[in-house]
Formats: structure tokens, C-alpha cells, sequence
């Protein structure tokens, strides 16, 4: 079997340099994207039509030597999937109609989540077929958490307080709907690794503003339940895990969920990272707004990242998403950083 070093680093070996892909790296920044993105009516039809998904994942392996594509998708899939309305306006995200105590009940019973999700799997076997071997193509789905919280909210928000609130109201509808997106997720992932994913990451994108006690029965535990359950069908299936904004709670989410690997946000301190566990593989943590500055500071801390996690396995990425004003030139600056020093 073909090296594949990104994969290998998730599995716990150290790499002579970290590999390196970029969280939402099939985006904005790049002209071609922006081209492909006109020929889909709306961003979800773009997500289900295998043949433009296929394409924008591609299109940041052509420019940089990346070591993973990522499927091009959305963690809102899961939703739309389970009959709950989902759909993305310009200038304002993801809007969904609230779904709520009677809604729940409802999630997922007119039809099969996977039969509406084919055209993403799809896109998996196209993708594993079309990459260079040494490749590692990375799948990946919403934690039940940050799900719940735009299904409860109908959008994103910055303190998530209508689910918050949902689940200190109504904590057995709020269980129903974690465990209708637990095992959705798992049926989802297991699905993905037979497409052809090398590796999965769970993105919970709003691990914070939780305290530990809701942290430990919204965050920790379906997160657990997900790993174990894609293990119990895809034994050893190795998995990122990205508790954004997780903060005290990082080394426990990671020995808690059984993730192989764990993702850093930017605002995560080196020094602290530094206390993991030695043989934990981390990810991360690169300012994405650095990456947009570029210059000198940008090699600094590219620098400064990658001695702190020199002794243990690590993927070099951005600590979130990377947003549409960086220059390209930029990334190409990244990318030779990681790879040549």
C-alpha cells in the first residue's frame, strides 16, 4: 500500500516534516471555485452534484502540494437529510426553520438519510479514483452538538443560547435529537469510509460556551458514541476530532471520544498543547487572519507552530476555516514553509 503520510500521522507516526491541508480549502479564495460555483443554482445543489463536487475538491490539489483533498460538502447536510428545511443565503449562512419538540419526533421518518446523502458518496468514489495514491482523502460530518445547536437556533449564532436553553428545557427531546444525529452520523461516516475515505473529522465547531457539566453530556458523549459506533463497522476507522473553542476540556474530549488525532483552534496556546499527551497527534493551529497578513510574522509563527509540535505527530493546518481574502500567493508561501523549511 502506497504511503500516505497524512493518514500514517493520524495512526500515531511522526513525520520528518508534518503534513499539511487546509480547513475548507475548496473555497472562495481561489477564482476557479468562484467560476464552479456559478454553474450550481444554490450551495447545496453544488454539495450534491458529484460532478462540480468532485471538481472544486480537486481544484486546491492542482495549485499546492497539499497531502489530502477533503470531501466538498457541509455539515448541514444531515439535516437537510433528516426533512428538516435547510438553505444557504447570500450574505447571511445557513437558515433552517427551528425545528422543535414535535419536529424532533418527526426527524427522519418519510425517508432514508443515506438514499438523500448518495450524491455526496458518490463524490467519494469519484475523488478516490481521481487522487494521486499518497493522497489521503479525508471525509467528515457535523458533531451532534454544533448540528443541534443550527436545527434548534436556524442559524449560526455566537453563544448558541437558543439551544443551550432547549436543552436545559427540554432535556428528553433535546436526548431524541442527539441521538437521532448520533446515529445518523454513524450510519453517515461508516458509509464514507466505504466510498473510499481514508479518514474522517467529526468538526465541532462550537465547543465553547458550554460548561463542563453540559461540555462532558453534549460535547464528550455523543462524540464517544460516534467514534465507537463507526469502530463497531469499520474497525480501527481512524478519526480527527475538532472541538473548537474546547479550550480546559481538550485533553479530556480527546481520551474521553478515543479520536486518533485531535484539532487545535488558533486561540489554543502552544505551551499548553505542549502538555498532551506526548504520544497524542495533534492538528492544527495556524491563525487563518496570519495567513491572510502574510509576510514575515506569517513565517514566524508557520516556524514557531511546528517546533512546538516537533516531538509528536502533527498535521500542519489553519486553526479554522480559511476565509476568502487570502491571497493565493499566501498559501503557496504556507504550503513551501511546511514542506521545505
Amino acid at each position: 500500500m502506497t504511503h500516505k503520510p497524512l493518514l500514517a500521522t493520524v495512526l500515531g507516526q511522526r513525520q520528518e516534516r508534518p503534513p499539511i491541508w487546509i480547513m475548507r480549502q475548496a473555497g472562495r479564495y481561489l477564482p476557479e471555485y468562484r467560476e464552479i460555483r456559478t454553474r450550481a443554482k444554490n450551495f447545496l445543489e453544488l454539495c450534491y452534484s458529484p460532478d462540480l463536487a468532485t471538481e472544486v475538491t480537486l481544484q486546491p490539489l492542482r495549485r499546492f502540494d497539499l497531502d489530502a483533498a477533503i470531501l466538498f460538502s457541509d455539515i448541514l447536510v444531515i439535516p437537510d437529510a433528516l426533512g428538516q428545511s435547510v438553505r444557504f443565503e447570500a450574505g447571511e449562512g445557513p437558515v433552517l426553520d427551528p425545528v422543535d419538540v414535535a419536529g424532533i419526533d418527526r426527524l427522519g421518518k418519510e425517508k432514508n438519510p443515506l438514499d438523500h446523502l448518495a450524491p455526496v458518496l458518490e463524490t467519494l468514489r469519484r475523488l478516490r479514483a481521481a487522487i494521486a495514491p499518497e493522497k489521503t482523502l479525508i471525509g467528515f460530518c457535523g458533531s451532534p452538538w454544533t448540528v443541534a445547536t443550527y436545527m434548534i437556533g436556524g442559524k449560526g449564532s455566537s453563544d448558541q443560547a437558543a439551544a443551550r436553553l432547549f436543552a436545559l428545557r427540554y432535556p428528553q427531546a433535546f436526548a431524541t435529537l442527539l441521538n437521532v444525529l448520533v446515529e445518523t452520523s454513524i450510519d453517515y461516516l461508516v458509509a464514507q469510509f466505504e466510498a473510499g475515505a481514508n479518514v474522517v473529522q467529526l468538526f465541532e465547531s462550537w465547543a465553547l460556551n458550554l460548561d463542563d457539566a453540559a461540555f462532558a453530556s453534549h460535547v464528550i458523549e455523543p462524540n464517544r458514541r460516534v467514534v465507537a459506533g463507526v469502530r463497531a463497522r469499520v474497525p480501527n476507522a481512524p478519526i480527527i476530532g475538532f472541538p473548537r473553542g474546547a479550550a480546559g476540556n481538550l485533553a479530556r474530549y480527546a481520551a474521553e471520544t478515543g479520536v486518533n488525532a485531535l484539532g487545535l483552534d488558533y486561540a489554543t496556546p502552544l505551551d499548553f498543547a505542549r502538555t498532551l499527551p506526548p504520544s497524542l497527534p495533534v492538528q492544527g493551529n495556524l491563525d487563518p487572519l496570519r495567513l491572510v497578513a502574510g509576510g514575515e510574522q506569517l513565517d514566524q509563527r508557520v516556524d514557531a507552530i511546528i517546533a512546538a509540535f516537533a516531538d509528536r505527530p502533527h498535521i500542519f493546518n489553519l486553526g479554522h476555516g480559511i476565509v476568502p481574502e487570502t491571497p493565493i500567493k499566501h498559501v503557496e508561501r504556507l504550503v513551501d514553509r511546511v514542506k521545505n523549511g
